[in-house]
């Protein structure tokens, strides 16, 4: 671990989640915004609630989380039990804000190894918050977002292996029955899902998420 003033940057989430457990477990207000499952590695995060009983729990994920089953199914699980959860197609400031005292910062990862900043001071704290607010009021709700995006998703490992062979998009689009018009709107769709500028992105996302 390392201060630097009241800030704590630990390294990788075993050392995060010893030091800052004990606020999980007593919080009633947590703010979570990530790119996907990976950044607040699941077995090392106090797992929420079975009720979200006076609490108050919203998490906003990027599209790509819904793209894989497993991933996708632990959202909804969530969401199921109490908390509220939102998808954007937008960048995202990966944290964590406990009782609007705390924000916990995913940082770089060296060495296959994740930093994260543990910061109490107030008018940090106030800013990401300010941050995930109004990344908040621009998300969308899940049920709304899946149902938006049942097409897609159901499409997504098909159109991926075809990209991955590098066929034509009118070789493509026939395999699946689309038309070329509709294909390749369906690959911009995914692009934007996995955060990607382009195919090539695409693909070096997809792997990166298990995907492919």
């Amino acid at each position: 671990m390392e201060l630097t003033g009241q800030v704590a940057v630990v390294r990788g989430e075993e050392e995060l989640w010893a030091r800052t457990a004990h606020l999980f477990a007593t919080a009633t207000d947590v703010a979570c915004a990530a790119n996907d499952l990976n950044t607040w590695a699941r077995s090392r995060h106090p797992p929420t609630p079975p009720r979200v009983v006076g609490m108050r729990v919203r998490k906003i994920y990027r599209p790509s989380v819904l793209l894989d089953p497993n991933s996708a199914r632990h959202v909804t699980e969530v969401n199921a039990l109490g908390a509220d959860v939102r998808i954007t197609p937008d960048e995202l400031n990966e944290t964590i804000i406990l009782d609007r005292r705390l924000a916990i910062l995913a940082g770089e990862t060296s060495g296959g190894v994740r930093n994260y900043s543990v910061i109490p001071l107030p008018d940090v704290v106030a800013g990401v918050m300010s941050l995930f607010e109004a990344a908040w009021r621009g998300a969308t709700e899940l049920a709304v977002y899946d149902a938006q995006t049942a097409e897609l998703r159901e499409l997504a490992p098909r159109v991926l292996e075809l990209l991955g062979t590098g066929c034509k998009d009118e070789t493509a689009a026939r395999s699946l029955g689309l038309g070329v018009r509709t294909y390749r709107r369906r690959v911009a769709e995914l692009m934007a899902a996995l955060g990607a500028g382009s195919r090539f992105q695409a693909g070096v996302r997809a792997r990166e998420l298990g995907l492919v």
